[in-house]
This record gives structure tokens, C-alpha cells and sequence, in this order.
């Protein structure tokens, strides 16, 4: 059994896995990180395998700890891949996009694919049908404009997500719901858009926190998989232990 983890910017995601079979999804905090971990090792006693994808700011020992009882691998540009990366910067290329665009690469072969991954940051991340990754776009997140439009103006107040009533917004807070949301929903169609006048045999992948909120507002149609990172971060591990 492999235990996968996501370590991002605000939140770290774990998963249990058989070969291809998920067994259990957990979410928590980076400073319930360790007793998260033992937790799910007592649940699970047949883990033998740690696999890590972070951005965050976690520092690796706090997964070396575990290196007397499991294999601790830390996913890295250096792996392999079952893409091209033909990024201009490739090292500065996100690790999470890199798994991202492995699993859908190994998920959706021979075709044009553009995944969405919309969390704190929204990232966008194109893989053409020859397995070419050829880079995408990075734009705040629903939390961050929300946040944005509180920190830098002296009057705005700082709101939850909710869906505006109407696109016309009649007071404060429904101008801000309706420009934030709509707003973020006309740039995801707007992007794909572009791609789909450019590239035909086409799939677009939505995965991220806000998938489920924002996957019936879009008007193109998309495969919404909010754990799509952690079924990637499987198989990207899986496609490592064959190819290294």
C-alpha cells in the first residue's frame, strides 16, 4: 500500500492507495501533519511507501521521520516523466503542475489536454496530444480575490465565498460576489476558449478545492475530478518505479 501526500499552500491532502484503487481520502492542517501521519499508519498497516508532492513550506523532515518504517520518496524535477517538459524555465516549474500534467498524460493519452487545478492559486497546464507539456497560465484563486479586495482597499470588507444572486450586484458585498466569482468564471471559459480555437481532440480536467463549486458554472464541458492531484500523485509514483 502507498500513502500519497499533497503538501500545498494552505492545506496538506493525503490518500491511501492500492495499485490504482483509492481507499481513503484525508484532508487536515500542516501542523496536524505528524498525527495525522501516525493515525493513518495505524488505520493502514500494510503502507510501505510515503510518496510526497510539496509547494509548501513543510520542511522534509517531518517525513524523514518515517524513513526506519516506510520507503520515503519525494517527488523531484529529476524523475521521470511520461511527458516532454518543453517549459522555457523547466526547474521552476511547479511540482504539482509536473504531477498534474503526468497523470493526465497517463490517463488521457493521444489527446489534447488542459488541466485546471483551482485552489489558492488557479493554474492551468497544457499537455498536447504528443505528450508535450508546453506550459500554461497562474492566477489567483477565489479566496485570494476575495482577500485581495479586502487588503488593498480601505473600505471593502472581506467576504465568504457565496454565489452571487445576479450579475448585477444591487449592494457592496453582491458587487464583490458577483465580480469575484463571474469574474473567475468568465476567465476559466475565456482560456478555454482559446485553447479550443487552437486545438481540436480536446479534454479538460477541473480538479482543486473549488472544483465542485465551480463545475456547474462553467459553459464548456470538462471532467471534474477535485482529487485528481492525489490519483495523479499514484501514478505518477507508479510510472517512477517502472522507469527509474
Amino acid at each position: 500500500m502507498i500513502l500519497v501526500v499533497d503538501v500545498g499552500n494552505t492545506r496538506i491532502k493525503a490518500a491511501v492507495f492500492e495499485d490504482a484503487t483509492l481507499f481513503e481520502i484525508f484532508v487536515f492542517s500542516k501542523i496536524e501533519l505528524q498525527k495525522n501521519i501516525e493515525n493513518i499508519l495505524k488505520i493502514f498497516e500494510k503502507i510501505t511507501d510515503l510518496v510526497v508532492s510539496s509547494v509548501g513550506d513543510v520542511e522534509k523532515q517531518s517525513f524523514l521521520v518515517y524513513n526506519e518504517v516506510l520507503n520515503v520518496h519525494f517527488l523531484s524535477h529529476e524523475d521521470p516523466f511520461p511527458f516532454q517538459n518543453c517549459y522555457a524555465t523547466p526547474k521552476t516549474l511547479g511540482i504539482d503542475r509536473m504531477v498534474l500534467a503526468a497523470g493526465a498524460t497517463l490517463q488521457f493519452p493521444n489527446q489534447n489536454r488542459l488541466v485546471i487545478d483551482a485552489g489558492t492559486c488557479v493554474t492551468y497546464d497544457f499537455i498536447d496530444e504528443e505528450n508535450n507539456y508546453l506550459g500554461g497560465a497562474i492566477a489567483p484563486g477565489l479566496r485570494l480575490r476575495y482577500e485581495a479586495l479586502h487588503n488593498f482597499t480601505a473600505k471593502l470588507p472581506l467576504l465568504s465565498l457565496e454565489s452571487p444572486k445576479d450579475f448585477i450586484g444591487t449592494s457592496t458585498s453582491e458587487s464583490i460576489h458577483s465580480g469575484v466569482v463571474n469574474g473567475f468564471v468568465y476567465e476559466i471559459d475565456g482560456f478555454i476558449d482559446e485553447y479550443k480555437a487552437r486545438y481540436s481532440n480536446f479534454i479538460i480536467i477541473l480538479t482543486g478545492g473549488d472544483t465542485d463549486f465551480l463545475a456547474k458554472r462553467l459553459k464548456n464541458t470538462i471532467f471534474a475530478n477535485s482529487n485528481f492531484l492525489l490519483e495523479s500523485l499514484n501514478q505518477t509514483f507508479q510510472y517512477k518505479i517502472k522507469n527509474d
